[in-house]
């Protein structure tokens, strides 16, 4: 009799078991597919960050592809260089390097102080013109900047450069130093003949009459492009591109390449004795990584210092009446898209906000003034 009622009590107990299983069952699948749970998945699905050290999803290559057909910057456009006085650097630039003088005007106002980030500012502006490239020097009025420090070396992070094209390195070279020019390179290099990429271009740095680094560049039949070879009537012929030092080659990669849209060109591997004297660093190793819009203008080049390493950081309170400040044009026609495409990717937007400028005689609409990831001032200009 005990058997009886102790085998009923085990079957009552398993079917109570198996009931209670069957509705928490039915509850989950009721929970996870009512409307609120699956709005509340979504909505954390959307909250988790995209980390770029996961697999992107594979839609982003036809992003990509795209974007490589139709990149948000256009063109790069004239190269800005913060001087104390156009008084004194107009004739060096004019009368040395044979820039052409094409305009001078003054700008100030709201719409200037949100897109340099600074209050009050009045700023002065000679716009000048070599071959197909310009350059603007910027003298700020108000408030006026520090100058570059005496101890700058060219693998310190603010380094920038334009290389100016000469069609004899030579004549181009005795002419700067008939006009007394503050040396970087001891003397012009040539790349010699094992670095099948940049073999016989010469080369020579020197420094402007606020210490801006500048460079002449020669190329040789077969390197370069070719429209430096078919002038030889001029002397100083143009910008190929800007340089600027970098820490990270593949972290400058991402931002130019990927959220700019500017095409990669190639790279080199320069080393050696005459390396070492160009840049005026010792046991100089430097990566060369050049870059160029689809649009023109000047291309962009890369120089990370394997070694000795990257010198001093870019000075993080930096402004744009700093002397060390340059400021790349980029020219696009989606200045919005662009403004928040590095907005979400964490860029250093200097501007409060895009300033609405309207200016007829430069061309500029409205843009704003952003840093890349080591410093470097872009200035991004809405067509």
């Amino acid at each position: 009799m005990q058997f009886l009622k102790l085998k009923l009590s085990i079957r009552i107990s398993l079917r109570f078991l198996w009931a209670m299983f069957l509705s928490f069952g039915i509850l989950s699948c009721y929970l996870s597919c009512s409307p609120l749970a699956t709005q509340e998945n979504r909505k954390n699905t959307r909250q988790q960050p995209y980390k770029r050290d996961q697999q992107k999803p594979q839609e982003s290559r036809s992003h990509r592809n795209a974007q490589a057909r139709n990149p948000l910057v256009k063109k790069i456009g004239p190269i800005g260089i913060t001087v104390s006085s156009l008084r004194t650097a107009l004739p060096f630039y004019t009368e040395v390097l044979s820039f052409r003088k094409l305009w001078i005007s003054e700008v100030y106002g709201a719409p200037w102080d949100t897109l340099q980030g600074i209050f009050s500012v009045r700023i002065r502006t000679a716009r000048l013109q070599l071959g197909e490239e310009m350059i603007e020097l910027n003298e700020y009025l108000t408030p006026g900047g520090r100058p570059i420090p005496p101890d700058s070396r060219t693998n310190d992070l603010w380094f920038q450069h334009i290389a100016i094209v000469v069609s004899d390195m030579e004549k181009a070279y005795q002419k700067l130093r008939k006009n007394n020019i503050r040396y970087i390179s001891s003397r012009p290099q040539t790349i010699p003949s094992w670095n099948k990429a940049a073999a016989g271009i010469k080369a020579f740095y020197f420094r402007d009459p606020d210490g801006h680094p500048l460079e002449l560049i020669y190329f040789p039949r077969g390197k370069g492009n070719s429209r430096w070879q078919n002038n030889k009537k001029d002397l100083f012929l143009g910008i190929d591109h800007t340089a600027i030092a970098v820490s990270q080659t593949e972290k400058s990669l991402f931002f130019y390449k990927e959220l700019l849209g500017l095409q990669f060109i190639g790279g080199s591997l320069n080393y050696g004795v005459e390396q070492s004297h160009l840049n005026h660093v010792q046991n100089a190793r430097v990566k060369i990584t050049s870059l160029k819009a689809k649009g023109g203008g000047p291309g962009v080049e890369f120089l990370q210092y394997i070694s000795p390493g990257a010198g001093k950081p870019y000075p993080p309170n930096t402004r744009s009446d700093d002397l060390w400040h340059w400021q790349t044009v980029l020219f696009t026609n989606q200045v919005d898209s662009l403004y928040k495409r590095l907005k979400r990717n964490q860029t250093v937007i200097v501007s409060p906000k895009k300033a609405l400028l309207n200016q007829t005689k430069r061309s500029y609409r409205e843009g704003f003034l952003a840093r890349d990831p080591d410093g470097h001032g872009l200035l991004i200009i809405q067509q």
